[in-house]
C-alpha cells in the first residue's frame, strides 16, 4: 500500500507540473454530512486534485508545528547527501528553546555530536523535535535563520502560495507567522515528490544512530499500538501542530482501494490547561477520509470520441460544421450515486471558425457541471482535418473587397471622375464644335 501511495504521489506531481496550475472553482457540495470541529479543513483526491470539501480554506492560520513540512523541502533541496552529511549539535543553538515549552527530540543528549541530516530529519518530522527544525535551519542557512528563513518564504512564493509567511522553521508562536489550509496543500504535495519524505513522516517509531530509546510519532493516526481510538488503518503521515493559539493542526492522508486523499486541518480546539482532551482535528481527518472513500468514486463523464456539439466553418467544399469532441477521456470524482443527469456540458465556441483545420485543433472549451456547479474546464477539438476550398475561398475575398467601405469609397469617387471627365470633354467637344462653326462662319 505504501508503494501504491508514492505511485499515486509522482502521479499527482506530475499532472501539477504539465499543467501549471490548477484551476479553483467555488467548493463544489459533494453532500458531506461529517460534523467537523476544526475551523479550517481542505480535503482533496489526490487522484485527481479534485477539492471534495473544504471549510474556511483560505482564511490565515497559525500552523505550530506542520510548518516543519516546509522546514523539510528548505534542507531536502539544499544538502546534497541527507544520509552521510553530518551537522554538529551545538548548546547554544538549543538554549534558544529553553522556557519555549517546546516539543523536543533528544538532541540534548548529543550536543558536540556530529548527527546525519538523515536523522535529524526522523527527530524533526517524527518526533516533532523543535530542536532538530534550528540545528538544521542554521546549518543550511550558512549559521544565519534569518537566511533559512527567507529561502522558506521564497520557496512558498514559487510553489504559489499567497497567504503564507514564515518567520522561524519550527512553529512556536508568532503573530506574522501564518498559512492557509490551502496554500499548506500547494506545500505538502510537493514535499510528498521529495525524495524519503513520505518515508519519514509515515514512520512511527525510529533509533537515531547510537541511540537505545526510540523517536515516537506524534501522529496518532498512523500508530496502531499507542493511537487508541484515533488510529485509522489507511492514513499515511504526514505532521501534526500544536499550539495554543494554533489550536490542534494537522496534515495527512489516507489511501484504500486505489483511492488516495489528503487532508489539511488548522485551528481545531485545544486548550492548553486541560488535563485531558480530545484531538477534534485526527478525528475530524479520520471521519472525513471513511465518508470520501465510502461516498466518492472516479465516475466516466465524456470520452474523447463523443461529440459535445457542432462548429460552423468557412471555406470548406460541400461542408459547413464539423463536430467538436473532448481533447481527453473525461472522468471525475464524483459521489457514486452520482445520476447521468447531474452532469451537464456547456460549450463555448466562436461563432465561426475559418478552414484550414486540423483533426485535434483546440477550437472552444466547454464547462462540466454537477448539479448545475461547475467542476471542471475542458478544451474542445475538431474530429477531423478540413481542407480550404482555394476557389471558395478567393471568392470569399473578391466578395469582401467588393463590399468593403473603403472600396465602395473608390468606386463612388471613380464614378464621380469619370462622370466629370464625361462632363469636361462634352464641354470641350462642344466649345470645339462652335469654334469650328464661328470660323466656316466667316469663310462665308
Amino acid at each position: 500500500m505504501f508503494k501504491k501511495f508514492i505511485a499515486t504521489v509522482s502521479v499527482i506531481m506530475a499532472l501539477i507540473i504539465a499543467f501549471g496550475s490548477v484551476t479553483s472553482f467555488a467548493a463544489v457540495d459533494y453532500g458531506c454530512k461529517v460534523k467537523t470541529v476544526t475551523d479550517s479543513i481542505l480535503l482533496v483526491n489526490m487522484d485527481k486534485n479534485t477539492t471534495v470539501f473544504e471549510k474556511n480554506a483560505d482564511q490565515k492560520r497559525y500552523p505550530a508545528s506542520t510548518t516543519k513540512i516546509m522546514t523539510y523541502i528548505i534542507v531536502s533541496e539544499n544538502v546534497e547527501d541527507i544520509k552521510n552529511t553530518r551537522v554538529e549539535v551545538k548548546q547554544e543553538v538549543l538554549d534558544e528553546l529553553s522556557g519555549t515549552g517546546s516539543s523536543l527530540s533528544g538532541l540534548s543528549y548529543h550536543v558536540g555530536d556530529k548527527m546525519t541530516v538523515w536523522d535529524l530529519l526522523h527527530c524533526l518530522m517524527v518526533s516533532s523535535g523543535n530542536d532538530a527544525a534550528l540545528v538544521l535551519g542554521y546549518y543550511v542557512g550558512g549559521g544565519n535563520m534569518q537566511t533559512f528563513v527567507d529561502m522558506m518564504n521564497a520557496k512558498a512564493k514559487e510553489l504559489g502560495c499567497e497567504n503564507t509567511n514564515f518567520v522561524n522553521p519550527h512553529g512556536l508562536h508568532d503573530n506574522n507567522h501564518y498559512t492557509t489550509a490551502r496554500d499548506m496543500y500547494k506545500i505538502a504535495t510537493y514535499a510528498l515528490s521529495l525524495p524519503y519524505f513520505a518515508e519519514i513522516t509515515n514512520t512511527v517509531t525510529y533509533y537515531c544512530e547510537g541511540d537505545d530509546y526510540p523517536l515516537v510519532t506524534t501522529n496518532y493516526l498512523i500508530d496502531e499500538n499507542r493511537g487508541g481510538d484515533y488510529y485509522y488503518m489507511y492514513a499515511q503521515g504526514i505532521k501534526t501542530g500544536t499550539t495554543n493559539e494554533a489550536g490542534r493542526c494537522l496534515v495527512t492522508t489516507a489511501v484504500a482501494d486505489g483511492y488516495a486523499y489528503i487532508c489539511i486541518l488548522f485551528h481545531a480546539p485545544y486548550d492548553e490547561n486541560a488535563e485531558t482532551q480530545t484531538n477534534g482535528a485526527m478525528i475530524d481527518a479520520k471521519e472525513l477520509f471513511r465518508w470520501a472513500l465510502l461516498n466518492l468514486e472516479l465516475n466516466p463523464i465524456i470520452t474523447k470520441t463523443t461529440p459535445v456539439c457542432e462548429q460552423k466553418i468557412n471555406y470548406a467544399w460541400n461542408k459547413d460544421s464539423i463536430q467538436l469532441v473532448p481533447q481527453d477521456d473525461i472522468s471525475e470524482i464524483l459521489p457514486n450515486d452520482t445520476k447521468q443527469e447531474d452532469i451537464t456540458i456547456e460549450p463555448s465556441i466562436s461563432e465561426i471558425v475559418d478552414t484550414p483545420i486540423k483533426q485535434g485543433d483546440v477550437l472552444g472549451t466547454a464547462k462540466v457541471l454537477y448539479k448545475g456547479q461547475e467542476i471542471k474546464k475542458i478544451n474542445l477539438v475538431a474530429d477531423e482535418t478540413v481542407e480550404r476550398s482555394e476557389l471558395l475561398y478567393t471568392l470569399e475575398v473578391i466578395k469582401n473587397i467588393a463590399t468593403s467601405y473603403w472600396f465602395i469609397i473608390a468606386m463612388v469617387l471613380i464614378i464621380i471622375l469619370f462622370a466629370l471627365y464625361l462632363f469636361v470633354t462634352s464641354l470641350y467637344n462642344n466649345r470645339k464644335k462652335k469654334n469650328k462653326n464661328v470660323k466656316r462662319y466667316r469663310k462665308m
